[in-house]
């Protein structure tokens, strides 16, 4: 028998999961409350930038293989498989997770559904304990003569890359409690399976504690390079050639050892916020102290590239300021908790005139913060500069050469704040340049002119 795949909620997980669903070969029905999201997604259109994913939707949307609406009714009556991929954004006023939607979402298909067997399958990243909750839940508000099960299988996508994550995962981690739940996810998974991806099948609570036990391990790579860069900033040495050094170390490796300006986006922050409430409320005050004191690292990175810009420009008051870059990472529009964004407005509230450029975020930036002056291009946001601050590491950035920069700005300054670029090149051209994770004197030629 096919089974037939509907995914609660079409926001970035849910929208990839869908079309990834239907790549394999199901019939995959998206649901959401919002018409004008259904509507622009059964064109194809997304409001989102993940590289691959809008032709994919449109390929399966074409092929009649995918389609989208707002009737949970029709998805109660005719799904097998039921992924719920809804939001649990930080809760307003703390920062634990906020499970509204993934209640109401499951407490809603729960109601809807009509077929005898139905499995809901949890994607969102919710604290330890949801699942057996939402498993009684669904258990009291299903239909009492039908048999509806929920497993959770935690998603693990990275931004600019979740459509090859989907489809071709590094691992696939399942939480159930009947041996039949696990049967029906290995055919969802069947083509992963085929390639050997490795199959971890668990309980409920192991299978949400690796989602955020993931997120809180890389985290605590990126904190501990950047507190080791705070030590090299005062003492000397080349934060980089650390990181390459201990990175041969298999035990330790080089991913996610890079120093910079700090973590950001719509997962790890939030994550490690909500794991520290979560244990918090179990009794385990102090068993993720930790993860507080890498939180005020990263803010701290943000901080010393205020401080920089300052130390280079004196008062930041007048001053043009380029900033390249204000998602929180490369290959998205999410800006989201992003480091750039932070350091673009901490920037301007110092006083400096921000000029902010990034090939995808610049919409959602203005969003959030409209008050800074947004440019079309890398030359328009260069123009005229007194300081250039690289805070996001696109290829256009990460190729830039000081020749690019010769006879647009108005100085030759430049705060590489995802250590990049190549020091010796940029100073030998007679630029200040100053990198995270390096010691950094004011040269007496700062204030050179281009």
């Amino acid at each position: 028998m096919t089974l037939n795949i509907s995914v609660i909620g079409t926001g970035y997980l849910g929208a990839t999961h869908a079309a990834c669903m239907a790549e394999l070969g199901f019939d995959v029905i998206g649901v959401d409350v919002d018409p004008e999201k259904i509507d622009a997604l059964s064109r194809g259109e997304l409001p989102f930038h993940e590289p691959g994913l809008p032709e994919l939707i449109r390929k399966h949307v074409d092929s009649g293989r995918l389609r989208f609406t707002t009737d949970m009714a029709e998805v109660g009556a005719w799904g097998d498989v039921h992924f719920i991929a809804v939001g649990t954004p930080q809760q307003q006023g703390g920062t634990g997770a906020d499970l509204t939607f993934v209640d109401a979402a499951t407490t809603s298909l729960a109601r809807a559904i009509t077929k005898d067997g139905a499995l809901i399958v949890g994607k969102s990243t919710v604290p330890v304990g949801t699942a057996a909750r939402l498993y009684d839940l669904v258990q009291a508000e299903k239909n009492p003569d039908l048999t509806v099960s929920l497993a959770w299988n935690p998603e693990f996508l990275r931004e600019g890359f979740a459509v090859e994550d989907t489809l071709r995962p590094d691992r696939l981690v399942v939480g159930t409690r009947k041996p039949e739940d696990e049967a029906t996810l290995r055919e969802v998974y069947a083509e992963a399976l085929e390639r050997e991806t490795p199959w971890i099948s668990t309980d409920f609570e192991t299978a949400e504690l690796v989602k955020v036990a993931a997120n809180a391990f890389l985290a605590t790579k990126i904190s501990f390079i950047n507190a080791f860069s705070e030590v090299t900033e005062t003492v000397g040495g080349d934060i980089t050639t650390l990181a390459d050094a201990i990175g041969f170390d298999t035990r330790i490796g080089r991913k996610f050892l890079n120093a910079g300006v700090g973590f950001g986006g719509g997962c790890l922050p939030k994550d490690i916020r909500a794991l520290q409430t979560r244990v918090s409320e179990l009794g385990l005050d102090h068993t993720m102290r930790f993860l507080d004191e890498m939180d005020q690292i990263n803010l701290r990175r943000r901080e010393r590239v205020v401080s920089l810009a300052e130390q280079i420009l004196g008062d930041l008051n007048g001053k043009k300021v380029a900033v390249l870059g204000i998602t929180f990472k490369p290959l998205s529009d999410d800006v989201r908790d992003s480091p750039g964004l932070d350091v673009a407005a901490r920037l301007f509230n110092s006083g400096a005139d921000v000029a902010v450029y990034d090939p995808e975020g610049n919409a959602n930036a203005a969003k959030r913060f409209p008050r800074l002056g947004y440019a079309d291009s890398l030359t328009s946001a260069a123009t005229d500069a007194d300081l250039v601050v690289l805070t996001t590491e696109w290829n256009e950035f990460k190729q830039l050469t000081p020749q690019a920069l010769e006879g647009l700005v108005a100085r030759r300054q430049f705060i590489d704040a995802r250590n990049v670029l190549s020091a010796r090149e940029w100073e030998q051209a007679g630029w200040t340049f100053a990198q995270l994770g390096r010691h950094f004197s004011q040269p007496q030629s700062s204030a050179a002119s281009a």
